[in-house]
């Protein structure tokens, strides 16, 4: 599982821990949309733990169509594989509404600052979100016609309530309820999350499209680093 417990800002490999005292724990993220692995097409993917069996945990994964690498950034890896929900359903807004190439390169760049902002602020370690847990899993799951987060932001882009979208997709969109969950830990560590916020107010709020993305490009220019 991925995401953030809305309640306590809490990621699964802490509420695994807390329920689970005393035991390894590892989280495996990437860009692994399960259709492809299932077809048994390449991909590759990270684990990350910091007490687990890690080559074992390796072995078990790697084949020759799934290469497997390693890390001892839980933090990064789980913050990276929710929070690049949150965008995805942006980018299938940015694809449904025709805003083009150089919207959507933009949407992703500052998408993925925005990740590593918050991962950063949770303890990550930055690097992790130019690897596969955070680039690489955004990049497929805000391309790919599988990804239901991408597809639930075409649906919600195109005037479908979000019950309906929901209802339509017939499966889960983890992004819907990571927004307040990520929202809500943005503002316990004082962080800055322009999309998720806007997100928020058009899923959330009653705020159109429009005006989310006219109030994004309306904010005031700065340094870009």
């Amino acid at each position: 599982m991925k995401g953030i417990e809305a309640e306590t800002g809490r990621r699964m490999s802490e509420v695994l821990a807390a329920e689970l005292p005393g035991r390894p724990v590892a989280v495996l993220s990437g860009p692994n949309l399960s259709r492809e692995v299932a077809e048994g097409l390449p991909g590759s993917t990270v684990i990350a733990t910091a007490d687990g069996p890690v080559e074992a945990l390796r072995a078990a994964f790697h084949s020759s169509s799934l290469r497997v690498y390693t890390s001892d950034d839980i933090i990064g890896v789980e913050m990276g594989g929710a929070l690049k929900n949150v965008i995805a359903i942006a980018a299938g807004m940015v694809d449904a509404l025709g805003f083009g190439d150089n919207a959507k390169a933009a949407l992703l760049t500052r998408g993925l600052a925005e990740m590593m902002r918050l991962g950063v602020a949770a303890g990550a370690n930055p690097i992790t979100f130019q690897g596969l847990a955070g680039f690489g899993d955004l990049v497929a799951s805000s391309y790919s016609p599988f990804a239901r987060n991408r597809r639930l932001g075409e649906l919600i882009a195109r005037d479908t309530p979000l019950e309906a979208a929901l209802a339509l997709l017939g499966s889960t969109a983890e992004g819907v309820t990571t927004i307040p969950a990520a929202r809500a830990l943005a503002a316990r560590l004082g962080v800055e999350m322009p999309i998720t916020e806007g997100l928020h107010r058009v899923l959330y709020g009653g705020v159109t499209l429009r005006v989310a993305m006219d109030a994004l490009m309306a904010r005031e220019p700065r340094p870009e680093h």
